[in-house]
């Protein structure tokens, strides 16, 4: 063996990076993106960061945890300018809520795991600052916006999850085509509801349907008081 080619011993071989809460969610993060949620795994991230999976959980509990914490990494993008902007509160409140179910649409396996993450991360307060703003800007009670924030992401967040998962394959497309026809195909006899309004069941475009549900939303949220018992 030539000196050139023997390999490196410990001591010669360049440092690793120290390993940090925010690197191995900067990695997730980059994998999400290239591979998709489900490739985001512990084995894989230690092979990225060339470590052992174990290592991992000193900095992330389980992955719970690192989707949590990936969702609040990317909701630094969201835009949050429309509290700060001018105009009427519930289109800036619409608009927020726009650039959020955006984002998720772009990763449809993160908008499924949304349902369930609970992010406790700086952006996730921001976002959570900016409608509460808005919420409070449009005469809200302090109670009653308390509670309707959660169901103003919680809709956004399935409504994201539903439409994500129509990612235009032929199998998306077939269902979506199944549950149409049996929606127009209804029988006024058995489900006569369902006959009479069919076309209304699906009719609105996205985002004319999102418009109504988050001004549904917040006349409820604005009228109805919490209960206390």
């Amino acid at each position: 063996m030539t000196a050139r080619s023997q390999p490196l011993s410990r001591r010669e071989r360049p440092a690793k990076p120290a390993l940090t809460r925010d690197g191995i969610v900067a990695t997730a993060v980059r994998v999400m993106r290239a591979e998709g949620l489900e490739r985001v795994t512990m084995r894989r991230l230690a092979k990225e960061l060339d470590t052992g999976p174990a290592s991992l959980y000193v900095y992330v509990a389980n992955t719970a945890e690192l989707h949590a914490a990936i969702l609040d990494e990317l909701l630094g993008e969201v835009d949050l300018g429309p509290a700060a902007g001018d105009g009427d509160w519930r289109a800036r409140i619409e608009a927020v809520l726009a650039s959020y179910s955006d984002l998720l649409y772009q990763y449809p396996s993160l908008a499924r795991a949304a349902l369930v993450a609970r992010p406790s991360g700086p952006n996730y307060l921001n976002l959570l600052e900016a409608l509460l703003a808005l919420l409070s800007l449009g005469g809200v009670p302090n109670g009653q916006a308390a509670w309707g924030v959660d169901v103003l992401l919680q809709m956004a967040t399935a409504s994201a999850a539903e439409h994500a998962g129509r990612d235009g394959s032929p199998d998306s497309e077939e269902e979506w085509n199944a549950v149409a026809a049996a929606v127009e195909n209804a029988s006024a006899a058995d489900t006569p509801h369902v006959a009479a309004l069919g076309s209304e069941l699906l009719s609105g475009t996205p985002q004319t349907r999102r418009t109504w549900q988050i001004h549904m939303l917040l006349n409820g949220i604005l009228h109805t008081p919490r209960v206390t018992s």
